[in-house]
């Protein structure tokens, strides 16, 4: 590398092959001219040289990134699992991810603009809690898929699982143990706690429980967990049995509940929602619902290149279904 530079150029490695810096840029462009022995001459010498591709320019040049962009909530441990899977799958496909994550400071219009900003080509949204106007203007700059909430907004496709029906077959687990006692630790307002909720009441009615539906207002946090645990403690009559909207606050109630020294599931069984990894380390073992993380990855890829790289513009709705994962906290 030529010692006046800290890094070296197209031109260093023009002049190291003998060849134009014009050809040089079309073999890191992947376009057609240069021959199979001239891209490797180029490669090589770029190897030698050390040579990085500077992304942010080729990207201001090229008409197409291949770029998605992906929002996930960067405390969520199932985000985690699907955007690596989301990853995977969008390599496969010929395309790259950039990551846009949602915290406390860095709320999602502003990962969305800045996603935007990237010239990412298609979006895809983790659980997001955006308003449906908002989702129908977003799609009208580029193709959005929806992981994980389902949303009437017909111009987004939505990949999803049966939320209602999963909390709904804990229940049908949990009556099948004998418990009639059974709480739901909520996970808020949004679309997706609202579903896990409905599921939990509808299965209560079913199962002849409407008098014992007690539902515990919360959210998707470990702090909320335990907010429920005190509750639950504080209680003269205490459920034999708690569905909570997502592992994470399941975790955070399991905590409690064992610092306390109630036996789980011996005094009360706890389930969560998710299939996250921490449910299924040993020391925790927790029984949850599997969402199917890879699959969803793989149909809401499948959309976007649907979409940018087959024409497609119908809306696609894709619904998969919960499986329950037994463990040792119900027994």
């Amino acid at each position: 590398m030529p010692a006046n530079r800290e890094r070296p150029t197209m031109q260093d490695i023009a002049d190291r092959v003998g060849v134009s810096k014009a050809l040089v840029s079309l073999v890191f462009r992947n376009a057609q001219g240069p021959s199979a022995e001239t891209r490797r001459r180029v490669l090589a010498a770029a190897d030698e040289l050390g040579y990085r591709v500077n992304r942010a320019a080729a990207l201001m040049t090229a008409r197409r990134t291949h770029l998605i962009g992906v929002v996930a909530n960067i405390r969520s441990p199932f985000h985690a699992e699907l955007v690596e899977d989301i990853v995977a799958e969008a390599d496969a496909n010929g395309y790259e991810v950039v990551l846009g994550a949602v915290t406390s400071t860095h709320p999602e219009l502003a990962v969305l603009e800045t996603l935007l900003s990237f010239r990412c080509e298609a979006l895809i949204l983790l659980g997001p809690e955006l308003t449906e106007r908002t989702l129908a203007e977003l799609a009208g700059r580029v193709p959005v898929v929806v992981v994980g909430r389902r949303t009437p907004c017909r111009e987004v496709d939505v990949v999803r699982t049966a939320d209602g029906r999963g909390t709904s077959r804990v229940v049908d687990h949990l009556v099948e143990l004998g418990h009639r006692r059974i709480s739901h630790l909520s996970g808020g307002n949004g679309t997706i706690p609202t579903d896990r909720k409905a599921g939990y009441i509808r299965a209560m009615k079913r199962h002849g429980l409407a008098d014992q539906i007690d539902v515990i207002e919360g959210d998707f946090t470990e702090s909320s967990g335990i907010a429920a645990a005190h509750t639950l403690l504080d209680r003269t009559v205490r459920p034999t049995a708690v569905v909570a909207a997502n592992d994470q606050s399941a975790i955070g109630l399991l905590d409690q509940l064992m610092r306390a020294g109630v036996a789980v599931p011996g005094d009360i069984a706890v389930a969560g929602y998710d299939d996250s990894v921490l449910a299924q380390l040993a020391h925790i073992d927790m029984t949850t619902v599997s969402q199917e993380p890879r699959q969803q990855a793989e149909s809401a890829v499948k959309a976007i290149v649907g979409r940018l790289d087959n024409g497609r513009t119908e809306r696609l709705d894709v619904v998969l279904e919960p499986r329950l994962v037994v463990r040792r906290t119900t027994g």
